[in-house]
């Protein structure tokens, strides 16, 4: 996934502006070291709703979903994970592929909820930091505390996120693109790396 600014480092590459759509994609089948930060308990979350323009959070309320981890990482062999993975998922999250942009399940999805991994199903977004930034894949400004991880690219250029509970990959986040969000960053994240719990 790439910075959708034209002072990205990428830019350089790409002889037409980095806000067309085709230049959005790139793939990667890099390694990283996983990592494992025991999650904490968050009950009650609170979630509301993201306009699809600048973020912008409407009305709160409360439900009764509770992040929880396990006493340590969840560690499968690749045999294991091909057999409970589907084939596209098996190559984002555990290869480190990546989603053409605009094809993604939650791109353009805005319901209120809870956002969990979908290799082991550790809670990392909460809907109500979920916004609409353009670029084609799901963008959220923070996760749930302690659920994810961050692992610089070989190269520099880019910070790969995972979940922290089993190492799959999510995509990449980026920082100081002037989105008007509490954070200043994008989480940009592979739909088909999260399942969507909705709140109640």
């Amino acid at each position: 996934m790439t910075s959708i600014l034209g002072t990205s480092p990428l830019s350089r590459f790409f002889p037409t502006p980095i806000l067309n759509r085709s230049n959005l994609f790139t793939t990667h089948l890099k390694s990283s070291r996983d990592s494992y930060t025991k999650i904490v308990n968050f009950a009650g979350l609170g979630l509301g709703s993201v306009s699809r323009g600048s973020y912008r959070s409407t009305r709160r309320f409360r439900i009764g979903i509770v992040a929880m981890a396990g006493s340590g990482p969840v560690q499968k062999s690749e045999e294991e994970w091909r057999a409970v993975l589907s084939p596209e998922q098996f190559r984002i999250l555990r290869q480190k592929g990546t989603e053409y942009p605009g094809t993604g399940q939650y791109d353009k999805f805005y319901e209120e909820g809870v956002y969990t991994c979908a290799g082991c199903n550790t809670p990392l977004y909460k809907s109500t930091t979920k916004f609409n930034s353009g670029c084609g894949w799901p963008a959220f400004y923070e996760g749930i505390p302690g659920a994810i991880n961050r692992h610089p690219d070989p190269d520099g250029m880019r910070v790969e996120i995972t979940c922290a509970a089993c190492g799959g990959h999510l995509g990449h986040v980026f920082k100081g693109e002037g989105f008007r969000t509490p954070t200043d960053e994008r989480h940009c994240v592979n739909s088909i790396s999260l399942k969507f719990t909705p709140g109640n």
